[in-house]
């Protein structure tokens, strides 16, 4: 228990760090760099304050790394010369005079409690004295792989297209967009998915279901999926591309059909 109190105590001084930093650069966007790097300092916290040292502790302590500095330079690049994201700029605007008490509560201690639920698969492995890599894991780890593939193709695709002058004004539908309008979060969702399966190789490990639930939900019902479909309903082109795209698994694309899946 005293160990995952230092974690919380680490987690809860960096969210702080980070709201003073946006406080400064008066931008709450950069609360999206924080996330990803969240995970990073969770798992790497973990492994060596648990010191268990063993193979899928290193292995899900690797892979969540990759995963969330990969996510925070993407977003880092994203902002750069770029206004607050449209989605922060409004709870700006709407929160007035509470606008910092209640992104101090809202977006960076909630992001805090949200790490801590959806990386609690990384911390019950890396807590575990040891973790079998059966055939669950090994399934684990090549989802993982599909799963990061989709999200940084799926990230470089869309990045290349906005890049593009002459697609400005244009909705994204090709390359795995053409497969699911949303390919990166499916990708972000089946990674996390894929460390739970290493964690079902530990006793009650099935417990940690709480993870990938979580960021299924945020993503697919709050805080990703809607707010992007929500946005892209005005577009001229959006009825024709939900007809055809599924909306989030990646499936070929419809013909005929009137309906998003």
């Amino acid at each position: 228990m005293a160990t995952f109190i230092t974690l919380v105590v680490l987690l809860f001084v960096y969210m702080n760090l980070w709201f003073v930093v946006s406080v400064i650069e008066r931008r709450n966007d950069i609360a999206d760099v924080a996330w990803g790097l969240g995970f990073v300092l969770i798992a790497v916290a973990s492994f060596f304050l648990y010191a268990h040292v063993t193979l899928a502790g290193l292995i899900v302590t690797i892979l969540t790394t990759i995963w969330g500095v990969r996510l925070a330079r993407h977003i880092s690049a994203r902002h750069v010369g770029k206004p607050e994201d449209y989605r922060y700029a409004a709870w700006r605007r709407d929160w007035g005079s509470w606008f910092y008490l209640r992104s101090y509560g809202q977006i960076y201690l909630l992001q805090g409690a949200l790490m801590l639920v959806i990386a609690s698969p990384v911390i019950f492995i890396n807590a575990s004295v040891s973790v079998p890599l059966g055939l669950l894991a090994q399934a684990g780890l090549l989802l993982w792989a599909v799963g990061f593939f989709f999200e940084t193709v799926a990230d470089s695709q869309l990045a290349h297209f906005l890049s593009n002058p002459q697609n400005k004004g244009k909705l994204m539908t090709e390359g795995l967009w053409a497969f699911s309008r949303h390919p990166n979060y499916f990708g972000e969702v089946l990674m996390w998915w894929s460390i739970w399966l290493i964690a079902l190789s530990l006793p009650y490990g099935y417990l940690m279901v709480i993870g990938p639930l979580t960021i299924t939900y945020l993503i697919v019902r709050v805080s990703g999926v809607p707010m992007l479909e929500a946005k892209m309903a005005s577009h001229p082109d959006f009825p024709a591309y939900k007809a055809r795209t599924s909306m989030f698994i990646p499936l070929p694309p419809r013909v005929g059909s009137t309906e998003g899946a």
